[in-house]
């Protein structure tokens, strides 16, 4: 029996415990692989965790020196100081300390606040990696490096930036709105988002459009055409219309029809007989696959195809990640890190997908690797797409170790990966315009049908999806009359009203968030969470519906702080956090720059909250007018209910909700 005598002691400390049991069997007996169960310090989250030392500063509820360089007060909270005296323990047994917590800021900022708690006077190691395989974790031990202190100051500066923007304007609600409200640098924004869709489909005036569906039948089977154009004008469809205000947009030259129109349109069709085919073009279209799923995009489609939450989504993205018995001791996270705003694929997983494909499918269903462009400035959160560790591991081949929620966000995961390398889909597709004088007037009826000629990467992606056949056609060809091959079944006038923008959901308001460049992957669930523990907004039917109370919120930051709530200052205050963790932006000027202003024209928030609480009033939000009384109707906040009022109020004038 070999002897374990001149062997090094090694600790390793991770942030979970699932994440710690599948690290533990990729190494030997000298590792001791613990969690710290996430972060083990934090700024204080009451008055009563403040250092008493300092509770006399000015700054001291902040924890936050704002008179200085901007310095924070970090505490162990009561609930991690037994942890805290554990890995002391087991670091005083250790001759090394390696920091294996997640690769992205967050993560850094972690194995750094262990660095300052625990104090080790052992060598120090922090290794990073994408996957929780034996691969990943040996060659991380072989590239072992120190803890990065940009990209900590980077997780710092949003941590401090959080805190002067929540605990300097929550209070302003405190004493206009409500108590216990808050205000936050995503959040607020989010809710404003959401808020203004509201105030948006409140103004949204329904306008109704009408067109004629003619139905024809050929050997081959029935098929539609529909009205395009009457006369050298063009008829109106959806896409002329203004999608927030629900009127026929300004430079639109469209004809609308009513229903009269419609009527008389399908009545004379009907009658003048024959109609001729005046064009026909037919051409292949492609169809490229979609990149490797980052968190957003991987969070709209659960929602979409298994309807789960973004919350639930990373649940279980977590536990897939961290790890999954796979039987006879074995134990692999089965997908790469899960919180990314990077579409990049490694070499080896490029490889193995095109292996696979050839191997599966046919060597037509492989044009080559596809390497995907990252749209985000700086795709900081993780090196690689979301991805299956191993193609090797089908979505089959490891359904029996899963639950069913696991099954199908796996099979997610995978398909979707092994479709962004396979072949293009390529259609062909026909347009024959249907061509009849009524009056003198020549309307067009338009005819449109596609063939899937190969299903390429749709061949793993799937997707409902039926071919639209048309009968051949030829220009100057006859139609409609009994004795024509293509026969006029019917004409139907179809009336249709414009719809006001839907509500967000979840799944949609990520996206938007992503799109403006607000918030990072690990930021969205936490952010729709809070708004709803908040009662900001409410869940109904799937979407997000704010209340009166988000409103109320939304009304006064946006009328007296609009700067702060604003889409595009808050996604510039992403991209100088991003530059901070480059090395690029000073971490306390951009601070003091937001928080005390500058010589370039940022007031800076604590003036602006100064300047600007004298003028906030009580928020009103206005329902309209009473029609009896002509005077104006509004909801207001009270302390415990929430109210309408008619006028200035008064006997009478005054209604809970």
């Amino acid at each position: 029996m070999a002897s374990n005598k001149g062997r090094k002691k090694r600790l390793v400390i991770v942030e979970s415990p699932a994440k710690a049991k599948t690290i533990e069997r990729f190494l030997g007996s000298e590792y001791n692989v613990v969690a710290s169960y996430g972060h083990i310090r934090d700024l204080p989250s009451s008055a009563s965790e403040i250092p008493v030392k300092l509770r006399s500063k000015p700054w001291a509820r902040l924890a936050v020196d704002t008179e200085g360089d901007f310095e924070p007060v970090y505490v162990v909270p009561k609930g991690s100081k037994k942890r805290v005296q554990e890995l002391r323990n087991l670091l005083a047994k250790a001759d090394e300390l390696i920091l294996a917590t997640d690769e992205d800021r967050e993560g850094e900022s972690i194995s750094w606040h262990l660095l300052e708690v625990l104090n080790p006077r052992v060598p120090v190691l922090r290794i990073t990696f994408h996957e929780i395989t034996r691969g990943a974790i040996t060659e991380a031990l072989e590239n072992a490096r120190d803890v990065d202190q940009q990209l900590v100051r980077a997780q710092e500066a949003r941590r401090v930036l959080d805190r002067l923007f929540g605990y300097s304007l929550s209070p302003v609600l405190w004493k206009k709105v409500r108590t216990k409200l808050s205000a936050g640098r995503v959040q607020s924004v989010a809710l404003r988002l959401i808020v203004e869709r509201e105030e948006e489909r409140r103004a949204f005036k329904v306008s109704e459009y009408w067109d004629v569906a003619a139905v024809l039948s050929s050997p081959e089977g029935e098929f539609r055409a529909a009205l395009v154009e009457v006369g050298e004008r063009r008829l109106a469809g959806g896409r002329d219309f203004d999608p927030t205000s629900g009127h026929l947009k300004d430079d639109s030259d469209a004809l609308v029809f009513g229903p009269e129109e419609a009527e008389r349109v399908a009545r004379g069709a009907r009658s003048t007989l024959p109609w001729t085919v005046a064009r026909v073009e037919r051409k292949e279209a492609s169809q490229r696959p979609p990149p490797p799923f980052i968190t957003s995009t991987l969070q709209q489609a659960a929602s979409s195809a298994l309807g789960m939450s973004p919350k639930q989504t990373m649940m279980v993205a977590q536990g897939l990640y961290e790890g999954i018995d796979l039987g006879e001791g074995e134990r692999e996270g089965l997908i790469t890190y899960m919180r990314t705003d990077s579409v990049t694929l490694s070499n080896k997983a490029l490889e193995d997908a095109a292996e696979y494909i050839r191997r599966e499918f046919g060597i037509r269903y492989y044009q080559g690797p596809r390497r995907y462009k990252t749209r985000s400035k700086m795709a900081q959160e993780a090196h690689e797409a979301i991805r299956p560790t191993e193609i090797r591991r089908t979505p089959e081949a490891v359904a029996r170790f899963l639950n069913p929620t696991q099954r199908a966000l796996y099979r997610l995961i995978w398909n979707r990966m092994v479709a962004s390398q396979m072949a293009d889909a390529r259609l062909d597709q026909t347009s024959a315009d249907l061509s009849v004088t009524l009056d003198g007037i020549p309307c067009t009826f338009r005819a449109s049908g596609s063939v899937l000629r190969f299903d390429g990467f749709r061949r793993v992606s799937g997707g409902a999806r039926e071919d639209v056949l048309l009968p051949p056609l030829t220009e100057g060809l006859e139609i409609g009359r009994e004795q024509d091959r293509i026969r006029i079944l019917d004409l139907i006038p179809e009336g249709h009203e414009t719809r006001p923008p839907p509500r967000y959901t979840e799944a949609s308001l990520v996206r938007k968030l992503e799109e403006e460049g607000i918030g990072r992957p690990s930021t969205y669930t936490p952010t729709i969470s809070t708004i709803q523990e908040r009662e900001y907004v409410v869940k109904k039917g799937g979407t997000l519906v704010p209340t009166y109370i988000g409103m109320a919120v939304t009304h006064l930051l946006r009328e007296h702080f609009a700067h702060y709530v604003d889409v595009e200052f808050t996604a510039r205050m992403e991209d100088s956090l991003d530059d901070i963790a480059s090395g690029e932006v000073d971490p306390v000027a951009f601070l003091s720059s937001f928080y005390r202003g500058d010589e370039e024209g940022e007031k800076g928030l604590l003036n602006e909250i100064e300047e600007e609480m004298p003028r906030i009033g009580i928020p009103e939000i206005p329902l309209g007018d009473d029609p009896e009384t002509g005077r104006p109707i509004t909801v207001r906040i009270g302390r415990d209910f929430v109210f309408v009022q008619r006028g200035e109020g008064g006997e009478g004038g005054r209604a809970t909700l």
